[in-house]
């Protein structure tokens, strides 16, 4: 696969996010999808926890925005510079809805195998968003 259907995929694949078709969204993972995340020991592994996560956002804060800052490939790696804002309108990490408008950036490293998403390491600024959160 070209580097720009890459970077197209990732592109799509947050769109679908953003959109709430996470059935669709899902759909360009790979059915052994690994997600590599700050703080926690082991990946996760698979669609349904990717789908999982993405829901508990979408649950949190349902009117979630994503803006993509910078995209860019290199064979078959994407990277993303990305922001999420949003309103806290259901519990999210055992912290009850504070109807606070909230704003964090992330930097994300993708791997495509076969025209879907195979891995990714995600650094989301959690304590930023926290700090808005409980603050």
């Amino acid at each position: 696969m070209r580097t720009q259907d890459n970077v197209e995929l990732l592109q799509g694949l947050y769109k679908l996010l953003a959109s709430g078709d996470l059935d669709r969204a899902a759909a360009h993972l790979t059915e052994d999808f690994v997600a590599h995340q700050p703080g926690r020991p082991e990946p996760s592994l698979g669609r349904d926890t990717w789908r999982a996560g993405a829901q508990h956002m979408l649950d949190a804060f349902p009117d979630l925005r994503i803006t993509i800052d910078d995209i860019f490939g290199a064979g078959d790696q994407v990277v993303v510079r990305l922001h999420f804002a949003g309103t806290h309108q259901g519990p999210f990490l055992e912290i009850p809805p504070t109807q606070r408008q909230v704003e964090f950036a992330s930097l994300e490293l993708y791997r495509v195998e076969d025209g879907q998403v195979a891995e990714e390491w995600v650094a989301p600024d959690m304590l930023g968003l926290l700090r808005q959160l409980t603050s």
